[in-house]
């Protein structure tokens, strides 16, 4: 019996604009005297990847995320004593709700999910206040529990943070499900806490991020496709 539907919300629910691209990266650059090169903004961030993947499930830590975001700057070619305060600026602007957009499946399918009677929760890795990323994309009434990292103390999947986010919503695991796009992250860690999950793979890649997800894990391009899954296991 499902009860609770549970979200990671960046890159699940919503997206970076122009702020978090190439291009914002290389305005940020010049602000701190730095020439960053927007033509291998994808490569930078691929190169910084082992950074969080090493974190996963630590105590939170603003330095781990000031630590990816510098090796982003440097692989596009930042260097010198600019590198560290354009690296906290980026990190503290992540958290402002109007630099992103949300998929615009998303509204719909929680209110769908809401109008079910089913539990919606959110379980974030990130620093955002939820409370106001519920008001600014206007989802207020929709969620009734959410739990980020920065204010509970530990980064996904470390279990404890998917256990408060069941407690905040009165269900065992047994009774929710996990969405998110990161295997290692969302996936592995919710199906270590006992709930299922769902992985979210949006757009062309060939491998979802953070692993190689098992078979008996749905993969779906679209929150749309979670809805029948729903329905098939009450």
């Amino acid at each position: 019996m499902t009860t609770a539907v549970c979200f990671d919300v960046d890159f699940t629910l919503i997206y970076p604009g122009p702020t978090f691209r190439s291009e914002g990266y290389r305005r940020f650059g010049v602000r701190h005297g730095l020439d960053l090169d927007e033509s291998v903004f994808d490569r930078a961030v691929a190169s910084a990847a082992p950074i969080l993947d090493a974190a996963q499930g630590d105590i939170y830590d603003p330095a781990i995320f000031h630590r990816y975001t510098a090796q982003i700057i440097r692989a596009m070619g930042g260097d010198g004593p600019g590198v560290e305060p354009c690296a906290v600026e980026i990190y503290d602007e992540w958290a402002t709700n109007h630099h992103f957009e949300m998929y615009e499946d998303v509204p719909d399918v929680l209110r769908a999910i809401a109008a079910r009677g089913i539990r919606i929760g959110l379980i974030s890795n990130s620093h955002r206040c939820l409370a106001s990323f519920q008001s600014h994309f206007e989802l207020q009434g929709l969620v009734s529990a959410a739990v980020s990292s920065s204010q509970h103390g530990y980064l996904k999947p470390h279990p404890s943070i998917f256990q408060a986010a069941l407690h905040l919503l009165g269900v065992p695991a047994g009774e929710a499900v996990m969405v998110g796009d990161s295997v290692g992250q969302d996936i592995e860690g919710a199906r270590r806490a006992g709930m299922r999950a769902v992985l979210v793979r949006r757009g062309s890649a060939d491998e979802p991020f953070g692993g190689v997800v098992e078979g008996d894990v749905p993969v779906i391009t679209s929150l749309r496709e979670l809805l029948p899954l729903l329905e098939s296991n009450p």
